[in-house]
């Protein structure tokens, strides 16, 4: 398995995280066949691994609430939800302009020919208005 977080991620080494990241949710892969997802309840590190303690999934029989990392490991934590919001509201906002400029061309179009239709019929019988 080689998982790589998802797009709403960032990835850092487990080395720069700091008492910022606790209380953020974040992602990791501790070995080839485990990826974990839970929030950072609490970090320690020496010079060469940083002590994870997560909240939300110990308790388990196969769930652990501790991991010990290399400081240069990939760990994945979520985006700031402020930005990524941002960003898929921007998203959404360009989608919608996209359609209604669309609408707003069809509907033009639509009255030019109607308006061309109007006039042929016009000119087709004269005195007729």
């Amino acid at each position: 398995m080689n998982y790589s977080g998802s797009q709403y991620e960032k990835a850092v080494t487990a080395g720069d995280l700091d008492r910022s990241h606790v209380g953020q949710t974040v992602s990791f892969q501790p070995n080839d066949f485990t990826v974990v997802f839970g929030r950072i309840a609490g970090i320690a590190r020496t010079d060469a691994q940083v002590y994870l303690t997560l909240d939300g999934v110990g308790g388990g029989t196969h769930l652990k609430d501790e991991y010990d990392l290399p400081v240069g490991h990939e760990v994945y934590v979520q985006l700031d939800p402020l930005s990524t919001a941002g960003k898929t509201i921007s998203d959404a906002e360009r989608v919608i302009k996209e359609k209604l400029d669309e609408i707003k061309k069809n509907l033009l179009d639509r009255d030019q020919k109607s308006g061309g239709d109007q006039k042929s019929g016009a000119d087709q019988n004269p005195g007729t208005e």
